[in-house]
Parts: structure tokens; sequence; C-alpha cells
């Protein structure tokens, strides 16, 4: 009978999610992983079998922890008809925010996308995933959007997507410039005029 495990699961997947967040699977080293968590090497593996395992429960945690709450407003029922507009402007705000994870790391999902390990077919999967779960979200925000054309919805939630998944690539260099990019965002799902940020 195998030891019982004195860990909590969720936070050491927490704790780990935070150095992929910010090195990428790459950057990630073992000491690192196991300084964050404060377990060995030898625990994480028991519990998750690889790196690779556990960054596989960090893209799990961070779907359901950071992306999927962030596009409720886009999925509850019923949505409010400003849910486009309240989930960009929660995303500027989270981009604009001193030493916030979006500001300082971007997406990890984004930055998977742009890593080696997106070679992988299953990672490649899961960040394809990602980008049409968004989507899907945004054009559910825009039919509930009063007087929006619906022969527009499936163009502008793509055009939107690409906008966030843009911010999210700028953002971990120019904050402001980020925030333009949603801006743009916000013109184009709801027709806001973009505003000027300090440089």
């Amino acid at each position: 009978m195998g030891r019982k495990r004195t860990f909590d699961t969720q936070e050491a997947v927490r704790a780990a999610r935070s150095v992929f967040w910010s090195n990428g699977f790459e950057g990630a080293s073992l000491p690192d992983l196991e300084q964050a968590t404060g377990l060995n090497r030898s625990s994480l593996y028991h519990a998750f079998g690889s790196k690779r395992g556990l960054f596989d429960a960090v893209v799990d945690s961070y779907l359901d922890e950071v992306i999927r709450p962030r596009l409720r407003v886009l999925t509850q029922d019923p949505v409010p008809p400003d849910a486009v507009r309240t989930y960009l402007n929660g995303m500027k705000a989270a981009l604009l925010a001193p030493a916030s994870a979006a500001s300082e790391h971007g997406c990890l999902m984004v930055n998977t996308a742009a890593s080696p390990i997106a070679k992988d077919e299953a990672v490649r999967e899961r960040v394809a995933a990602y980008r049409a779960e968004v989507e899907a979200a945004i054009a559910r925000g825009l039919t509930h959007q009063p007087g929006f054309d619906p022969s527009r919805v499936a163009p502008t939630a793509m055009a939107v997507t690409s906008l966030i998944v843009a911010a999210m690539t700028l953002t971990r260099i120019d904050a402001a410039a980020a925030a333009e990019t949603i801006d743009a965002a916000l013109a184009i799902a709801c027709g806001e005029a973009a505003e000027p940020y300090a440089r």
C-alpha cells in the first residue's frame, strides 16, 4: 500500500503555474518547480508522472481558474447586454495593473503557442481549443448585444479574439500598446473610441 500523499495537489499545481506562466515549459527547471511547490522531484513525479504531466495539470488549472472565470460574463445565462464591453474592459484593467500576472506574463496559452512545446500535437490541440473557446464566448456576447448585426457576429468575434491574442503578446514588453489593442477590440465590437495612453 502506497504512502498517503501529504500535500495539497491543487496548491502544488497553482505554485507550479506561476513558474510555467513566467518561464514557459522549456524555461521551467525542475529546481524552480521544486522551490515553488516545496516538493522534491520524487514527489512531483509520483503525483504527476513527469514535468509534462505537471504542465498538463497547470494548463487545466489555468483554464479553470484564470480564463473561464473571466469569460463567465459572456457564458452565463442570461448574458448581459454589455457583456463584451465588460469582458474587454476587465482585460484592459488587468493588463494595465502594475505587477499583475497578466501584465507581466501575458497569457499562458498564448505563450505556449509561441514556444517549442507547441510542436506537440496534443499541446497544439489544447491551444487551438482555448482560442476557439474564447472566440465562441465573444460571439455569444455579441449575439446578446442590442442592435448588433447577426451577420457580423462570426467575423467580429474572430477579429476581437485575434486582437486579444495580440494584446497578450504585447503586454510583456509594452502594457500601453496592449491596452490600445484592447481598445481597438472595443471599437470593433462596441463602437467605442480608443483613448491614448501615456508611454
